[in-house]
């Protein structure tokens, strides 16, 4: 759903860039996944390469599928009592959470409720013509009315499948509640074979950073997960996620430090959209807040403009003294989603081409609200019922911790 920026090297010869949309010459940018391939894939700026990566990134998948069909694993994970395996047993995990497969069959969505262009292809076409990449879309009364509705069966959907949530249940369980709820509100999951995504909704518990795939792993008490629900209900898309804890979590000072901030990061990043606030501020705020908690924002993840279309511009980047270009102005929708860690803000990718993870296996925390930019400032299109699971939770007082250490 997002991208990596690409590597410059040094070519002897000119190409031609790889942009589907592109005919300039290539430069001495280099896909960084291609090149861990054997591949070359040259483009002729990073601009063009972000506005190519929904598409190119398949490239990636079939070439690692083609691979794993001609070259047999050194390593086979063999199946537990209940049949689940690693499916990747000699991959250098950078934490204790490993996949548990197999994955359960792709879920059916029936063909009377309206889908986006990528429900069969994987390839969100939508999202690669030239003005949905470079225009940022002001919405109308009706459009504002789609998004609202969308985003209330978000927020309902994220609820149900947080309610659910106790040691044992495992992210397939959870999936499945999230597809059956999206199904009977009438509303297709949105991250359901977006650009090859697999399930209905991403599971990322511990040190997940985002994009992780539901399967047979059950959660543990003590485990932090976060649950990223989208929902696309009559033409628009509705995105919104939340980090909660499993059991005993909130008894884990560590784990409380990192979740709490990022929700505190993302409730001071919102008290700043307004007409004409620019999208490079938010990031130095978030990373103030973090950075006051001694955690760090992750930099490969990006907010993004949401409406007809899943992502599309502006991006907003979390992190401070970034480069983004553009203001807020009424009738704009995006999201905000700052990704935080206890740990270093570096991230790894499972060789699934989805689950990214901390460099250093440390826990990390999400939040996310889909915004409408008003008049008068901001409307928070996701947010909370007070009915809603979860919430903030205090540090533990007898483990708050100062410079990483313990006080009584």
């Amino acid at each position: 759903m997002d991208q990596a920026p690409a590597k410059e090297i040094v070519v002897q010869s000119q190409r031609k860039c790889e942009g589907a949309d592109c005919s300039e010459n290539a430069g001495t940018l280099q896909c960084p996944t291609c090149q861990k391939l054997g591949k070359e894939a040259f483009f002729c700026s990073q601009d063009c390469f972000k506005r190519n990566w929904a598409t190119h990134k398949t490239v990636h998948k079939s070439a690692n599928s083609m691979l794993s069909n001609i070259i047999t694993p050194g390593v086979v994970s063999l199946p537990d009592a209940d049949g689940h395996f690693n499916p990747f047993p000699t991959y250098p995990y950078t934490g204790s959470l490993r996949p548990m497969y197999p994955l359960s069959m792709r879920r059916a969505v029936p063909e009377k409720i309206p889908r986006p262009d990528y429900a069969l292809t994987g390839i969100p076409r939508s999202e690669q013509v030239p003005t949905a990449r470079k225009t940022i879309k002001l919405l109308n009364k009706d459009e504002i009315k789609g998004m609202r509705k969308v985003c209330r069966l978000a927020r309902e959907v994220l609820d149900i499948a947080a309610a659910a949530l106790k040691p044992g249940i495992t992210t397939d369980q959870i999936d499945e509640i999230v597809h059956k709820a999206c199904v009977e509100r009438d509303s297709y999951p949105s991250p359901l074979n977006y650009c090859e995504f697999p399930k209905s909704v991403c599971t990322s518990p511990n040190e997940v950073i985002c994009h992780g795939i539901p399967d047979q792993r059950p959660l543990k008490d003590g485990d932090i997960i976060n649950l990223d629900v989208t929902l696309y209900h009559k033409g628009f898309h509705g995105d919104l996620n939340e980090t909660y804890y499993v059991g005993s979590a909130e008894k884990d000072a560590d784990s409380v430090r990192v979740v709490e901030a990022a929700r505190d990061c993302l409730s001071e990043a919102i008290k700043l959209v307004k007409p004409g606030a620019l999208f490079r501020d938010y990031g130095n705020t978030i990373e103030k807040v973090a950075k006051s908690r001694n955690c760090q924002v992750v930099r490969t993840y990006v907010g993004h403009g949401i409406n007809q279309l899943f992502h599309t511009v502006p991006n907003i980047p979390h992190y401070a003294k970034n480069k983004a270009v553009g203001e807020a102005k009424v009738g704009m929708c995006f999201t905000i989603e700052p990704m935080i860690t206890l740990g270093s803000y570096r991230d790894k990718t499972w060789p699934d081409n989805w689950t990214s993870v901390t460099g250093d296996g440390k826990r990390t925390a999400q939040f996310e609200h889909t915004l409408l930019v008003t008049e008068d400032g901001v409307e928070v299109l996701t947010a909370r019922l007070e009915s809603s699971p979860g919430g903030k939770v205090e540090m533990p007082q007898e483990e708050v911790k100062t410079n990483g250490e313990a006080k009584a």
